[in-house]
């Protein structure tokens, strides 16, 4: 999973809040497991700040359904703040998430959802998006054991060189 970061900027449902003066977004990319076989697929965050926003508000709202009843007006709010959350989201993902997304989030039967329904569409984008924060997690977590493991290999090839040549390492005290 790869991870990109820009500007922070703020959701609000009905407000654009994207700024084109920013710099470019350095792209990271990593493959799950540290895969680097040509073919795999290419899961990408281009947001992260974004991303967890979302995530933050979609688990509040989920708590406040969970809380108290919401009459009509309230459910059919709530039903296009968790519309316009999943179109945010799939603004930040790769083709590969916004693709596995869509196949896990079922839409609305009506425009005026039940609170069970609600529920369940809440806590599943909200299940989904711990998936992807835990897949994000491990894949940087990979990332850097293999790395540490670069280092480690790097500065044994230095000390053997060091060794047979008969000079001490760089830093050797002794």
């Amino acid at each position: 999973m790869g991870v990109t970061e820009s500007h922070p900027d703020a959701i609000v449902p009905g407000v654009e809040a994207e700024s084109s003066a920013s710099a470019e977004p350095e792209v990271i990319e990593a493959r799950p497991g540290g895969a680097e076989k040509p073919g795999d697929t290419d899961e990408q965050v281009t947001r992260p700040t974004k991303l967890i926003r979302i995530a933050s508000m979609v688990r509040t709202m989920l708590d406040e359904v969970r809380r108290a009843p919401i009459d009509d007006a309230g459910r059919r709010a709530l039903r296009e703040i968790h519309e316009r959350s999943l179109r945010e989201l799939e603004g930040v993902l790769s083709p590969d998430l916004r693709k596995e997304l869509a196949e896990v989030v079922l839409p609305f039967t009506s425009d005026t959802p039940s609170e069970s329904e609600l529920r369940l569409a809440q806590a599943q984008l909200v299940g989904w998006l711990e998936g992807l924060f835990h897949g994000i997690q491990a894949t940087l977590f990979t990332q850097q054991a293999m790395a540490q493991s670069q280092l480690d290999e790097m500065r044994q090839r230095r000390a053997i060189e060091a060794g047979a040549s008969g000079e001490r390492p760089p830093g050797a005290y002794l």
